[in-house]
């Protein structure tokens, strides 16, 4: 009992201030600390292609739920060959895309483009780069 008469009134609107604060802040919608699906991109195995100069390089390429590669560009040749789920591929100067299992798709050297998983499933695909020997396989494009 001792203990309610010590407390003073600054002390009880500072407690109920921070319980306040503490119980709008778990209301708040947590978007912000929701990092957004990353793609994982793990190359299968590199080649020098017959032609002089250039490589083959096959990249396992997994979206998870909700993921976007982000608009982005290849110095080469790409090969798409969708394994599981569905694959949006937004491409410069064509219509966006669905692409289910067994289908496969080609991306022409430097258009700008962007796999998006728009459905619920991850999707899995493996990719073919033709591309010059050493060169950077993507570049980001704003």
């Amino acid at each position: 009992m001792r203990f309610l008469t010590s407390i003073t009134f600054p002390a009880i609107r500072r407690a109920i201030f921070f319980a306040t604060a503490l119980v709008a802040l778990s209301t708040v919608p947590r978007t912000f600390a929701q990092a957004s699906p990353q793609v994982k991109r793990t190359v299968l195995l590199r080649h020098d292609a017959p032609a002089p100069g250039f490589e083959a390089v096959l990249v396992r390429v997994d979206l998870p739920v909700g993921a976007r590669e982000g608009r982005h560009t290849h110095p080469g040749l790409l090969l798409i060959h969708v394994e599981e789920g569905t694959l949006t591929l937004d491409y410069e100067g064509k219509p966006s895309t669905d692409y289910k299992p067994g289908d496969s798709v080609v991306v022409e050297p430097g258009k700008v483009h962007e796999g998006i998983n728009k459905g619920n499933t991850p999707v899995k695909a493996i990719a073919t780069f033709v591309i010059p020997k050493g060169a950077t396989l993507t570049t980001q494009v704003k």
